[in-house]
Formats: structure tokens, sequence, C-alpha cells
């Protein structure tokens, strides 16, 4: 069997590199880091981890229970800022940041409001609400256990969702190159897409206080 994941590049591989020397360990800490920090989203992070344990590279139960440990890990970072700073102080935390948007704040609080604690365990597989849902939470001062609790049974679902497409896509080994370059320009065009939103919000918020 060749060496497939040698054959991944970009971000693709920077994330393949991790998983291959830190084994499931980086899988929780990249799934981790990417409910602070987006660039790597776990989109591709989790059907890459599958893909490697397909491989035989890293443990199929393992990698979905590091994922879901590092899930809680990142999602509790987010709790305690929300609980200890506030929505507002959050808001003006995360305009700052190049590729986040204070809607994606508001969006996350609006499903909280409406859902109440149910949001957290639904709001885990929804793409970017996922990561922020823990601030309403925080600010809510959701009892903790309730909080790691339902993140840990949604993050679960998704985690294994995303990991077992990635190990069933595992057999098509010969095509890693293509994936890869396609995962890669996915992830560029996204990070593109938010780099010029933030610049649009930015000089917006420049007028507006003109």
């Amino acid at each position: 069997m060749a060496d497939a994941a040698g054959e991944l590049t970009g971000l693709v591989g920077v994330a393949a590199d991790v998983m291959d020397a830190l084994g499931e360990v980086g899988v929780g800490l990249l799934v981790a880091a990417e409910n602070l920090f987006p660039p790597i989203p776990s989109e591709l992070v989790l059907p890459l981890a599958g893909f490697l344990a397909a491989q035989g590279r890293l443990s199929l139960t393992l990698t979905i229970i590091a994922a879901t440990v590092g899930s809680v890990a990142g999602a509790q970072v987010l709790y305690e800022a929300g609980r200890r700073l506030g929505v507002r102080r959050i808001r003006a935390i995360v305009g700052r940041l190049p590729l986040m948007q204070t809607d994606d704040v508001d969006r996350a609080e609006a499903w909280f409001a409406r859902h109440g604690q149910s949001a957290v365990l639904l709001g885990r597989c929804l793409p970017v609400v996922r990561s922020l849902i823990s601030v309403p939470a925080g600010v809510a001062r959701m009892p903790r256990w309730r909080f790691m609790l339902l993140t840990g049974l949604g993050s679960l679902t998704w985690n294994a969702t995303f990991i077992g497409g990635g190990y069933a896509l595992g057999a098509q080994f010969e095509r890693v190159e293509e994936y890869s370059g396609y995962l890669n320009l996915a992830v560029y065009a996204a990070i593109v897409v938010l780099l010029v939103l933030g610049v649009r919000r930015a000089l917006r918020d420049r007028r507006e206080t003109s």
C-alpha cells in the first residue's frame, strides 16, 4: 500500500503531518484549536483523520474519542470566556479577528435564545454556530456539567459522521492527491472570502464612525 499521507499537500498535508507525529492526540489538538481558530476547519480535519485510520495509521475508536475530547475542551474555553467576559466583550474581541465576524456571535446568541439549552446539543452539528454557541451558554451560566454533557453528545455525533466518512474514503487511497488538491482549494477559497468580508466590515465600520 502506498504512503497516502505522504502525498497530501498544503494545509491538508500540515494537518496530516500533525496527526502522523502525535497520533490521536494530534487529532484532539487540531479539533480543539478549530473551535478557537478557524482556518483549518473540522470539516477538513475529521475526514482526514478517518482516512488515516483506514490506512492503519490511527485507531478509529481512539480517533473519535480524541476528537470529541478536543471538541469539548475547545468549547469549554469559549464557555468560560462567555461566562466571565459577557457577549459585548466577546463581540469586541471577535471584531478584531481577521477571519471571524461579529455577526457570527449574534447568530449563535439568537440560536441559543430560540432553542435554549438544547441549542448546545443541536448547535454542535452546525457550521460556525458549532463553536460560538458556547459563548451564550457561558453568558447564561448554564451548569457546566450539563454544558459539557450536551457538547460531548453533539460533538460525538458530528465527529463520528465525518471521521466515518473519511474512513470509508480510505479504500480509495489511489486518489488521495486529487482529493488533497480539492480540499486545499476549498480551504484557501474560504479564507479569502473571510478576509474580504473582514476588510469590507472594517471599511463599513470606519465610514459609520466618520
